[in-house]
């Protein structure tokens, strides 16, 4: 069965309604969208060759973008919206309004789609996690 989920976005999103007042809206489900994206490549930097959040292209409350080179090199340019990330462009800073591509409810599913490379870094990553939890019950 695939899912979604990662085990340690639980851990860090668990503060997350507690910093609303960061964004000038406190009291308030509207998140920053630039956090949001900082937060993201933070979770899967280890995976790809580059992630940042895009300086260029503006990013506002509901709407931000995300530069990434999968460990291919292919480049992509990535939105990042309260519907998910979509790939927009195929290079760093770029937006193609004509390009039509789906909406991923996680970043950790668009990278499976786009980067073979990703999900097996993931995977040892996970891995690893998995066998140091085994050495600490052991000791």
């Amino acid at each position: 069965m695939e899912t979604d989920c990662n085990p340690m976005e639980l851990s860090s999103m668990a503060g997350f309604e507690e910093g609303s007042e960061l964004n000038g809206f406190e009291g308030t489900d509207m998140k920053d969208m630039r956090l949001e994206a900082e937060a993201v490549v933070n979770d899967v930097l280890f995976a790809v060759n580059n992630m940042f959040v895009s300086k260029s292209l503006r990013c506002a409350d509901d709407v931000a973008y995300i530069n990434v080179e999968t460990k291919e090199r292919n480049r992509y340019c990535l939105e990042l919206t309260e519907a998910g990330l979509k790939v927009v462009g195929y290079a760093f800073d770029q937006v193609d309004d004509h390009l039509q591509t789906p909406y991923h409810e996680t970043v950790y599913s668009l990278l499976d789609t786009l980067s073979p490379a990703y999900r097996e870094a993931f995977g040892n990553a996970l891995l690893q996690r998995l066998e140091a939890l085994k050495r600490d019950g052991q000791s």
